[in-house]
């Protein structure tokens, strides 16, 4: 076997480095925060473009001051949420604030002032039927002002003097913004102009097109923390089936990911960290109890004896929890954690805020969801999307791999996350015995 050359291996990863970077960061402007990685992606666009295409059905537009990966949608409950500075999401209002932001910005002057844009905002507002909060008031700036943020952050808006926190400030507070038009217009990737709602865009937006379950499959790879079966169809967990260790190998060259594959689902595990805006183990009090969560809750509700179906087993992709046992188990960990560990005060005082935002974090992780409809049943798909698989072929049976009804379900891959503890002998350097915590494969 001839090995690669010291130029083969140099341009592999330079590709690499470039891939990962635009499917952390799909928006990168060549004098923002990542500009010194931009002349890399320029030197590699026409390979990127291909393999984007090829693996994932993206689009990527480099251009001589930006680069942009279209990504796709993966359907209802899956997006990557845009946050404030203080970490708080953003609320459906303050998208439409955004959408309507740019869609004014598109065909702005190269400069105006902050009052300008924001009676344009408010023009174009009252044009499309849309009610904002009145700009005189604390909540409609703060609106105002983190959407104009996230702009600034994007490189849409360059703040030439003062700044758009102007606006929340100062009674009439003034700033001279540049504007980007170029960037405004390729900000937006979903096919706005097919949809006739929001529940529609979020459908089409999901749609893998020619590609089908393999494309749909390796972008729930790429996007998503951990695929569990039950959410792919028959014909997508076919696919997966037949093809995951082929995959495993082209995603590692690519991306220099690792893939996982379990009974219950298969994730792919980024070495470096990179390539995830969640972090659990995490630092911070909700980070710290929802670790702890999962864990209490494996140890309570964890099946004695799960299976594959070709071994025989009974396959369990997730168990109901027991209405009030995350508060029970959550009250017990503020007693036992919350003033040592020095956990947020607001949290201490508030169990159902820290319950709220434990869970957020949990389903987003996807160690937990809320029981109901799934892929696996048809659920969400685009309009003429192939479900079944090819005729002939058997598939795992998912049916009953997760309880159904009203209530939360604890998942499969919540056991990564759970702790036990080995105690081994005494050693002859030492006395006692050595107690570990270790994480199960």
């Amino acid at each position: 076997m001839t090995l690669p050359s010291t130029h083969d291996v140099a341009l592999a990863a330079e590709r690499r480095t470039a891939a990962r970077l635009l499917l952390a960061h799909p928006l990168i402007a060549s004098d923002g925060p990542h500009a010194d990685h931009f002349p890399l992606i320029r030197r590699h666009a026409d390979w990127l473009g291909k393999r984007f295409q090829q693996v994932l059905g993206y689009r990527l537009l480099v251009d001589s001051s930006y680069a942009r990966l279209f990504k796709a949608g993966l359907g209802a409950g899956s997006g990557h949420r845009l946050e404030r500075s203080t970490g708080t999401p953003f609320t459906p209002h303050r998208y439409a604030c955004l959408a309507l932001a740019l869609s004014v910005l598109v065909t702005a002057p190269e400069q105006m002032l902050l009052s300008h844009l924001v009676a344009d905002i408010r023009a174009a507002a009252a044009d499309a039927g849309i009610e904002l909060e009145e700009t005189g008031r604390a909540a409609g700036k703060r609106t105002l002002v983190a959407t104009l943020r996230q702009l600034v952050d994007w490189g849409v808006l360059i703040e030439t003097e003062g700044h758009v926190t102007a606006l929340a400030q100062e009674a009439g507070g003034e700033a001279l913004i540049t504007i980007d038009r170029e960037l405004a217009r390729v900000v937006v990737a979903g096919p706005l102009s097919q949809a006739r709602d929001g529940a529609d865009l979020v459908r089409r937006a999901a749609d893998p097109g020619f590609g089908g379950p393999r494309t749909y499959v390796r972008r729930m790879l790429v996007e998503t923390p951990v695929v569990h079966l039950d959410e792919l169809t028959d014909a997508e967990r076919d696919w997966l089936r037949t093809r995951q260790r082929r995959e495993a190998q082209a995603f590692s060259e690519l991306l220099g990911l690792e893939m996982e594959i379990r009974a219950e689902g298969v994730a792919l595990v980024d070495p470096e960290e990179e390539l995830t805006d969640l972090h659990l183990p995490g630092t911070g009090t909700v980070a710290q109890a929802a670790l702890l969560l999962a864990e209490r809750l494996v140890e309570r509700l964890r099946p004695q004896e799960p299976g594959h179906p070709a071994t025989g087993g009974t396959l369990v992709i997730g168990v109901a929890v027991p209405d009030g046992l995350v508060d029970e188990v959550l009250a017990g960990l503020i007693a036992e954690y919350g003033q040592r560990s020095n956990w947020q005060r607001g949290y201490l005082d508030d169990l159902p805020s820290l319950r709220e935002a434990v869970l957020d974090l949990l389903v987003r992780m996807r160690l937990m969801a809320r029981a109901g409809p799934l892929r696996a049943e048809g659920e969400g798909l685009p309009e003429g999307y192939v479900e079944e698989a090819s005729e002939g072929r058997t598939v795992t049976d998912v049916h009953g791999a997760r309880p159904g009804g009203d209530g939360w379900v604890l998942l499969a891959a919540a056991a990564r996350y759970a702790t036990h503890v080995t105690v081994r002998p005494a050693t002859a350097a030492g006395k006692g015995t050595d107690v570990q915590e270790e994480l199960p494969l």
